[in-house]
């Protein structure tokens, strides 16, 4: 069984921050604070279930870990039929799994998204990760974070409050720390999933080559402040890649639905790509410019075993499948990226 001490899942990232020289330093300054507030004093009421789950997988030494597919993996040797199905009910115990795909040795989790679909798309637009030092917002359970680590990024930090994606991306991080391969059991990864809000991130930080925000921009009252915190996190000359849902449209048009967008509450502004560009521009960033537009497919998004609730096909006009419910365009989704 794997013991279960939250506060350990972040030293390496602590100790890494503390170090002279760390562009992270002044985030070490407040993040024991930070962590302390979420797990002693905002309990989710899930929460102990969630570390329960994680406590009853069981320990398997000779892990084979694979970065650089679609269905981000685990293999091992070792695994019989008894471990295989423990570990199958530990994951059970993590639904619903929106971002995907993963591979936990023999059970494969068929997540909502075909997230692996918006990293093909973006992939070939990226700078080279190779030796970065990255940040993902609104990273969800982590599946992009371990693509970035998997093009050879030197750290990578994702920040998300879901306290269910946390477990969800420890769940795959404590085995794949025994990768005979890359690492030990004695040594940490250098990937980390902060339980945070962006606005919790120190301002200006300035320490990160390269910021990821996906899926966050329509979620923000105000995106030209999400866009402005954004900035502040990146080196001179840093990357953003941010993904967002936008409108067909010119200069200038927005939608702001009237309440709900898809059935979601907190969708905001959904800005024409000129307009995006714009507000990049506007915040002082290099360079905008639009790199993919795609309308999200029916099989992009969908209902599966490991997330059974509703999903993107229910959130659409059943007779007019260009339109959401609510009669807005159904989502398009376009990719920013600039420099900072």
């Amino acid at each position: 069984m794997m013991n279960v001490d939250v506060f350990s899942w972040f030293e390496d990232l602590q100790t890494a921050m503390a170090e002279e020289g760390s562009l992270l330093q002044p985030w070490v300054d407040v993040l024991p604070q930070q962590l302390h507030a979420i797990f002693n004093e905002k309990v989710h009421g899930d929460q102990q279930r969630w570390l329960d789950a994680l406590e009853n997988l069981p320990a398997i030494n000779d892990v084979e870990l694979d970065l650089n597919k679609d269905r981000i993996a685990l293999s091992s040797q070792s695994i019989n039929e008894e471990l295989s199905a423990r570990i199958n009910d530990g994951m059970q115990q993590l639904r619903p799994w929106r971002k995907g795909p993963f591979q936990f040795f023999d059970t494969h989790i068929d997540t909502e998204w075909r997230s692996d679909w918006k990293w093909q798309r973006i992939a070939p637009h990226l700078a080279p990760l190779a030796g970065r030092t990255i940040l993902d917002v609104g990273c969800g359970s982590g599946y992009h974070m371990w693509r970035m680590l998997g093009e050879g990024a030197h750290r990578v930090v994702g920040v998300d409050p879901s306290r269910l994606f946390l477990a969800q991306f420890q769940a795959f991080k404590q085995y794949a720390q025994f990768n005979q391969k890359k690492t030990t059991q004695n040594k940490s990864l250098n990937i980390d999933l902060l339980p945070l809000r962006m606005e919790d991130v120190p301002r200006p930080l300035k320490a990160f080559d390269t910021t990821f925000s996906m899926g966050v921009l329509y979620h923000r009252k105000s995106p030209l402040d999400h866009m402005a915190e954004l900035k502040d996190t990146l080196k001179s000359g840093g990357q953003l890649v941010l993904e967002t849902l936008v409108i067909e449209g010119g200069l200038g048009e927005v939608l702001m639905p009237e309440d709900r967008y898809a059935q979601m509450r907190n969708v905001w502004f959904l800005p024409s790509c000129e307009t995006l560009l714009l507000w990049a521009r506007r915040v002082g960033f290099k360079n905008p410019r639009i790199v993919e537009k795609n309308v999200t497919d029916l099989q992009e998004q969908r209902t599966t075993d490991w997330m059974p609730y509703q999903s993107l096909v229910d959130f659409l006009d059943p007779n007019d499948l260009s339109k959401t419910i609510e009669g807005y365009p159904a989502p398009l989704r376009a990719t920013l990226i600039a420099e900072a």
